[in-house]
């Protein structure tokens, strides 16, 4: 696994924590035992920052799909490729976009990789953010 990768993983890890357990993201990172990447914690952070934007977003284009009722993983792949999209790093968007649907796929439904396929290429698309 690529560094970057591993650190969406470990992102993804601590979103999902926190979203499990109604904690803060910055405070799960704040009892972490291990050093946390500087990209895992931009990516915390960032989606902290935005997420109710980042949330408003997604159901804006989830198509009849309540965000709580979504796996706990796509909810959290979807936030992180959002941010990486639309407000932070300098993740091209093609990129971001290939490693939620592979990060989907490795841990999600077997449905997971094409819902956030479709859902993050119709913002991209819709928003007119092409590869950079």
């Amino acid at each position: 696994m690529l560094p970057r990768t591993k650190a969406r993983k470990r992102a993804l890890d601590i979103l999902h924590a926190a979203d499990v357990t109604a904690t803060s993201p910055l405070e799960i990172v704040s009892l972490e035992d291990e050093p946390i990447q500087p990209f895992a914690r931009e990516i915390i952070i960032g989606v902290v920052e935005h997420l109710a934007d980042i949330d408003a977003l997604i159901r804006e284009y989830a198509d009849r799909w309540p965000l709580e009722r979504m796996p706990v993983v796509d909810r959290n792949l979807l936030r992180i490729a959002l941010f990486e999209i639309l407000f932070g790093t300098d993740t091209p968007p093609g990129v971001a976009i290939n490693e939620a649907v592979d990060l989907a796929k490795m841990l999600s439904t077997e449905d997971s990789g094409r819902f956030i396929n479709g859902l993050l290429g119709r913002v991209a698309r819709e928003r007119g953010i092409g590869a950079r």
